[in-house]
């Protein structure tokens, strides 16, 4: 074989190589992590529970995650809302007053962004939860909803006694909150009483924390997107 035949030919198999390998191991395999370990109250050690790996079919120790817990609250039509209706789906939640003035209107702007993205898939839905739900009555939400043209199948607001936002956004959705009238009565505008964190969190089919973000920077909610995204593909191929 000559040195031009040899050149030919690897001129014509090394493609057909990467090709071949391209086909076998090029394929994207994303994954997303999980957040907020449960924990055995007996021993305080992270619990583990034993599951089926598909690819070996054999058994192995997995560390058990907590979900977020079931709600009932409602909604800015005045209707009961609850969880159990976010039961199968992907859904992001976000922490806000309608009296805010300073970073609520950029979270929920950036949410609104988001829904956009997917007004027309049905297993993404949107939450915002008011950190101050006396003055957050049902018609003070509908109002604001109004402002950013939200679609009420998508993206609900939600209200309901205090007692039940206040651990469920501090101990479920593990973000912080305070409300600094209880412990400063110099207080006196909105925006200096509510304490409330600027992350959106990302919660699976399964109720569990999938990513945090932070919802008053557009690469971050960008970030979040592409993630629905990898989730979704993640249980269409499972």
């Amino acid at each position: 074989m000559n040195k031009k035949t040899g050149i030919l030919l690897l001129t014509l198999i090394v493609p057909v190589f990467i090709f071949l390998g391209l086909k076998t191991f090029g394929t994207n395999h994303y994954t997303l992590p999980r957040y907020v370990p449960a924990i055995d109250s007996a021993t305080g050690e992270i619990k583990m529970a034993k599951r089926l790996n598909p690819r070996w079919n054999e058994s192995e120790m997995d560390t058990v995650f907590q979900t977020i817990p079931a709600f009932e609250l409602t909604d800015e039509s005045g209707k009961a809302f609850s969880s159990k209706s976010l039961q199968g789906k992907i859904y992001v939640a976000n922490f806000f007053f309608t009296r805010c003035g300073t970073i609520c209107p950029k979270i929920t702007s950036q949410v609104s962004r988001a829904t956009d993205v997917f007004n027309q898939d049905p297993e993404v839905r949107f939450i915002s939860i008011s950190v101050d739900p006396k003055f957050d009555e049902p018609s003070k939400l509908s109002a604001y909803a109004k402002r950013f043209d939200a679609d009420s199948t998508r993206w609900s607001f939600l209200t309901g006694a205090k007692k039940v936002i206040y651990p469920l956004i501090l101990k479920g959705f593990h973000v912080p909150l305070a409300d600094a009238s209880e412990y400063d009565a110099a207080i006196k505008t909105p925006d200096e009483t509510f304490i409330h964190s600027e992350r959106l969190v990302l919660v699976d089919k399964l109720g569990v924390i999938r990513g945090f973000y932070n919802g008053t920077d557009k690469k971050e909610v960008d970030r979040m997107i592409m993630e629905i995204k990898v989730l979704k593909n993640i249980y269409s191929t499972e």
